[in-house]
């Protein structure tokens, strides 16, 4: 067959290839045609995916990544690659060509293709004689990848028809491509008219809804022109539906009333189901009904800042009472918004609110301050010290004491103050919990925490983070180095240093419970414990009998045996005082408090 005889017969195969529009497999039948045109094979085809060649899943064999390799070095031109016991291998890059055929006909509208019109790879022209097709424009950009093989080098028409299959298959993927082009954009047209009707409508209703709030935007206006804030918004709101209103900051306190029935005292939420009150009145897109109350939120750009409520047990609210709501609620938003960047500004004037607290704030002020930063400084606080054995204080160290603590319910405010992260919590911590979920996330037990003890007010707070220090201090001087520490717990051991201190402690232990230490560690004895035992129960047998599990007559051995060996008298008020408290402090130093 001629050169002109096997190019037309291969265009005719390649008209296969404009029927589907899936890049993927027009590229598998380009594939299955290289084998038609010569002794070479196809090893590989890659498709563009976002900025790279990505090889396609039924490749060829041969495929590796070392092929991959290759043609990525190549950077979308065409070249040759090495393949084992292959005298010849190219990848053609394909690319939107020039002049694309189409597939109903050989030839174009302006005669035949002239050989100067196609050239293979190392430049080579087609046969004389071959017709070239009429071609659709694109524009210039990299579509794909065919790479092949051959055991010889293939001759000059091979090569030519190599580059007819490449261009036909590169001319089926652009146009593949502008196919799903136009769907995007069909796609994208059709949800453009969507949104255009839906503005459509919701215009219509916002016109509907106008002449029925200009009533209360004009309230709104004269109480916003005279200055009265929240205050006069929720005056305007109980004028205009006749209800009485309250405006409630986030954690549900009363900031203003409008109406009759006031409640006094004002009730206070439960915070978990307030918060959870918000969020769900949040995500409504109206004022939603909890109970005898309409209830709108104020959360401006996503922030919730308060609630709008319009008290209503008798159920009189009609559609215009809500509508007036909504609106009231968007303007208590704005001047909430601004209160709130007022207190943020003085964030940004002064040190920050913890470190503020600490060293003492003034109640007015850090209230107004805690609120601004989402904290409800009204109630029980404690201060809690955390050091860490693994690593150091730094803020990732605050930022991983502050998850551990907000896992366990606790709100906190977090600090970090001379290589300790500092907690001011809402409530006191649980017993070893927070210790616990401290290890679990640091990934390490080595620690301790100091809890100092309840403050009511901001101006306590000081004291409670000099108690937690202490606490933690304690814990630290023990035996028991690792744990938590509450001031609340310390008992004698808050009168008694540490520090410098303590090995003037240990010598008192020492002074007055040596031989008996000695004693029980010479022959693994309790004597010690049972001394313990003995003052924790008051002086009196049955109940230390009973802690210690033994007879009374064993008791009264040991405490023969321990006068014997100490020298001391049990009944002189000195001795006694002073054996009681050495005890105590060797309870602690032995086990950490308890």
């Amino acid at each position: 067959m001629t050169p002109t005889g096997v190019a037309d017969e291969l265009m005719l195969r390649c008209l296969t290839m404009f029927d589907g529009r899936d890049e993927t497999e027009i590229l598998r039948r380009a594939m299955a045609q290289v084998s038609t045109v010569g002794p070479g094979r196809a090893e590989a085809g890659y498709l563009l995916l976002g900025d790279g060649l990505v090889r396609c899943p039924d490749d060829g064999f041969r495929a590796t990544a070392a092929l991959d390799a290759q043609v990525r070095k190549l950077a979308g031109r065409d070249g040759p690659v090495r393949f084992p016991r292959r005298a010849w291998g190219w990848a053609f890059a394909l690319r939107e060509p020039d002049g694309l055929s189409i597939p109903d006909g050989l030839h174009g509208p302006d005669g035949p293709w002239e050989p100067e019109d196609v050239r293979g790879p190392d430049g080579l022209r087609a046969p004389e004689g071959v017709r070239a097709p009429d071609g659709i424009r694109a524009p210039d950009g990299l579509r794909g990848a065919l790479v092949v093989s051959s055991r010889d080098r293939p001759g000059e028409d091979e090569r030519f028809l190599l580059s007819l299959l490449v261009h036909q298959t590169s001319a089926a993927l652009s146009i593949a491509a502008a196919h799903r082009r136009e769907r995007a954009q069909a796609a994208e047209l059709r949800r453009a008219r969507g949104e255009r009707e839906a503005i459509r409508r919701r215009l219509d209703r916002a016109l509907s809804d106008l002449g029925q709030l200009r009533e209360v935007h004009d309230a709104l206006a004269r109480a916003a022109a005279r200055g009265d804030g929240e205050a006069g918004i929720a005056r305007a709101l109980h004028r205009v539906t006749g209800l009485p209103a309250a405006v409630e900051d986030r954690f549900g306190n009363l900031r203003t009333w409008a109406g009759p029935g006031r409640p006094d005292p004002y009730p206070k939420p439960d915070p978990a189901q307030r918060e959870e009150l918000l969020r769900d009145a949040a995500r409504r897109s109206r004022p939603a009904r909890v109970r005898d109350r309409l209830v709108a939120v104020a959360a401006p750009r996503g922030e919730l800042l308060g609630a709008l409520c319009l008290v209503d047990p008798e159920g009189r609210a009609d559609e215009r009472a809500v509508r007036a709501l909504d609106h009231a609620a968007s303007a208590l938003a704005l001047e909430l918004a601004h209160l709130r960047e007022l207190a943020e500004l003085e964030l940004r004037l002064r040190r920050e609110l913890v470190d503020d607290l600490l060293t003492g704030a003034d109640d007015t002020s850090a209230y107004a301050r805690a609120e601004a930063v989402g904290h409800d400084l009204h109630g029980p606080h404690h201060v809690v010290a955390v050091r860490w054995a693994d690593g150091p204080a730094d803020d990732g160290f605050v930022r991983a004491v502050r998850r551990a603590a907000s896992g366990l319910g606790l709100r906190v405010l977090p600090t970090r103050r001379s290589g300790t992260a500092v907690l001011v919590t809402r409530g006191r911590p649980a017993e070893r919990a927070l210790h616990t979920a401290l290890s679990r996330e640091l990934g390490s037990p080595a620690g301790a925490v100091g809890v100092g003890g309840r403050c009511d007010t901001p101006h306590e707070v000081p004291r409670s983070y000099q108690e937690a220090l202490r606490a933690l201090e304690v814990r630290q001087g023990s035996h028991s180095a690792y744990g938590i520490t509450f001031f609340d717990d310390l008992g004698l051991y808050r009168i008694l240093r540490t520090g410098d201190e303590q090995q003037e402690v240990e010598q008192f232990v020492r002074e007055w419970l040596g031989p008996l230490l000695d004693y029980d560690a010479l022959h693994r004895t309790d004597l010690v414990e049972t001394l313990t035992a003995y003052f924790d129960s008051g002086g009196h047998y049955s109940e230390t009998a009973a802690a210690l599990v033994i007879h009374r007559s064993t008791l009264r051995y040991r405490l023969q045996r321990i006068r014997e060996i100490s020298g001391r008298d049990l009944t002189d008020v000195d001795s006694r005082l002073n054996l009681q408290v050495a005890t105590r402090v060797w309870k602690i130093l032995r086990s950490g408090p308890e």
